[in-house]
């Protein structure tokens, strides 16, 4: 599956340097990985950095382009989509940010800037429901996380799978847009679980 929604965050708290690197590419098991343009599955993701991963990011390669603190990365990830970096000054303190734009739209990179802001600048603390799924993918690693293959019905085929454990059970698969509260809970660390969840997506 390659459609999602436009921007999201993808990640609570400042990502440090490992957890970038692994989070630059989220969906690398997913089984349609080569087929066509997966610009979607990129585009719109967002996550906050530590200073030291966008100064190392600064260095690593010259950049596409550079317009005050906002830079493109050279080395696209699909089509015409590529990583943006931003330092935005946000309630008396600078944060920086990983983004992926689609540079062919030439407002992507404003628009991004703005949907930052206005997700980071919100007087509550909190998180959506999608919000949550997608920190839970972003931090569960491949081994227990996936695609629905053959063995599900057809129309579940190719939506991300999280491995859950059952008690007596053991452990199974489920779809992970369809993780209950409780589920969603167990799978989000301590001080994520009891946070407000009334923000709009």
């Amino acid at each position: 599956m390659t459609s999602r929604a436009l921007p999201r965050k993808i990640f609570q708290g400042a990502a440090k340097r490992a957890d970038m690197f692994r989070m630059f590419d989220r969906h690398t098991m997913r089984p349609d990985r080569f087929a066509g343009d997966q610009s979607a599955v990129y585009a719109g993701e967002w996550f906050e950095i530590d200073e030291t991963s966008y100064s190392y990011m600064l260095d690593i390669l010259p950049p596409l382009w550079m317009r005050g603190p906002i830079f493109a990365m050279r080395e696209f990830m699909s089509g015409s989509v590529t990583s943006v970096f931003y330092a935005i000054r946000i309630d008396e303190a600078v944060r920086y940010f990983h983004t992926y734009c689609d540079l062919s739209d030439l407002a992507s990179v404003e628009a991004m800037r703005t949907a930052i802001i206005d997700r980071e600048t919100r007087p509550v603390r909190g998180m959506s429901r999608e919000e949550r799924l997608e920190h839970i993918w972003s931090t569960t690693t491949d081994d227990y996380r996936g695609y629905a293959g053959a063995c599900w019905p057809t129309a579940m085929q190719g939506h991300r799978t999280v491995m859950l454990y059952g008690g007596s059970e053991g452990t199974f698969l489920k779809l992970l847009d369809t993780l209950s509260d409780d589920e969603i809970a167990a799978k989000l660390p301590v001080h994520l679980r009891h946070l407000p969840s009334a923000l709009a997506a």
